[in-house]
């Protein structure tokens, strides 16, 4: 007997095991909004209140990010026991320049991540070897560029803002991930990071059995949620207090349609703060609503869920601040960009 076939019966149980995580994961995920506002429900403070959304904001996203951190990591622990860093680079970068941006764009447009909830796909990336540039394309369009964000922007606004919210968002993803894919920064990741992307980190073989990937998986979740968990909680912190205590008025006050610098303004506005699509979007209507420039508010929005301040709180384990000033500087050029032309397009 072949020692695969002795190994066989103990698959079963492993494979059973990993079922039984992903179903009590699915359990737990299902039950996110309920327990944040039972939990909430137990202090004496009034749910509708600023400090009530903010504290609501914080019980939900942090066991969300949790729960997407740990599901994220496992599985790219386990797809990196089928293919070494290389293939997968392969794969995703193609053989033409520029197509590895436009696939990793692509994939982000179809998941509703806001910006922190990205963040995990983003280390699980680098970690199985993907190039830099086409990490970042990802990271830009999947908080960014997303069913959730296109289809409210075509009830409220049309589907001509949302087309070309869409060709904007994708072209800022691709150019800005291949920029920074052209500058060649690698070596400006975080030291644990660099050992990772490098492959000098050991992996299986691609004959190993389902329970050593199993096993990759695991390891994979204690060291890279044990290094960032703590980094998750405090950008979710910042995130929350901004959260509940935004001023809209102020907001509206200083989007006019005249004023050249509002778009700049807007984007430095928006960096410091954090909320997915869904969130900012009934935002941007009521900032449209108060008179303010749609170019104007989209460059918001769009800073706001690409370049919120939590995230760069979370990046700043894996990349160094060199690098995190790179991103910052060439994605928003890119959404200033967009800014001035929606103002122009839609005047």
């Amino acid at each position: 007997m072949s020692a695969t076939t002795e190994r066989a019966p103990s698959t079963l149980p492993w494979v059973a095991g990993m079922a039984a995580g992903i179903a009590a994961w699915a359990g737990l995920y299902s039950l996110l909004v309920p327990f944040s506002n039972w939990l909430v429900s137990l202090l004496p403070v009034d749910r509708q209140s600023q400090l009530g959304e903010a504290i609501a904001f914080f019980f939900y996203d942090v066991p969300k990010m949790l729960l997407l951190l740990t599901l994220v990591v496992f599985a790219m622990g386990v797809v990196r026991s089928f293919f070494s860093p290389e293939r997968t680079r392969a794969m995703l970068a193609g053989k033409h320049e520029g197509i590895g941006n436009a696939m990793a764009a692509s994939l982000g447009i179809v998941t509703p991540f806001c910006s922190c909830s990205a963040v995990p796909l983003f280390i699980g990336f680098v970690s199985a070897g993907v190039p830099l540039g086409v990490t970042f394309s990802f990271l830009i369009a999947a908080p960014m560029v997303n069913e959730v964000a296109l289809g409210l922007l075509f009830v409220l606004l049309g589907w001509q803002v949302a087309l070309t919210y869409l060709a904007f968002g994708l072209a800022i993803a691709i150019v800005a991930g291949w920029v920074i894919g052209k500058l060649k920064l690698e070596g400006w990741l975080e030291p644990w990071v660099l050992k990772i992307h490098a492959g000098a980190v050991d992996l299986p073989e691609a004959t190993t059995t389902w329970p050593d990937r199993i096993r990759a998986g695991l390891d994979a979740v204690r060291e890279i949620v044990g290094r960032v968990w703590y980094w998750i909680i405090a950008g979710i912190a910042a995130g929350a207090l901004i959260h509940g205590y935004a001023p809209e008025e102020l907001l509206a006050s200083i989007m006019g349609k005249d004023a050249w610098w509002s778009v700049p303004a807007a984007v430095l506005i928006g960096i410091p703060m954090y909320s997915n699509a869904a969130g900012i979007i009934p935002v941007v209507e009521a900032l449209l609503g108060k008179g303010a420039a749609l170019g104007t508010v989209l460059a918001f929005m769009m800073s706001v869920i690409a370049l919120s301040l939590p995230e760069m709180i979370i990046l700043r384990k894996v990349l160094s601040v060199k690098l995190i000033a790179v991103f910052v500087a060439v994605v928003g050029s890119g959404i200033l960009a967009v800014g001035f032309l929606f103002n122009l397009l839609f005047a």
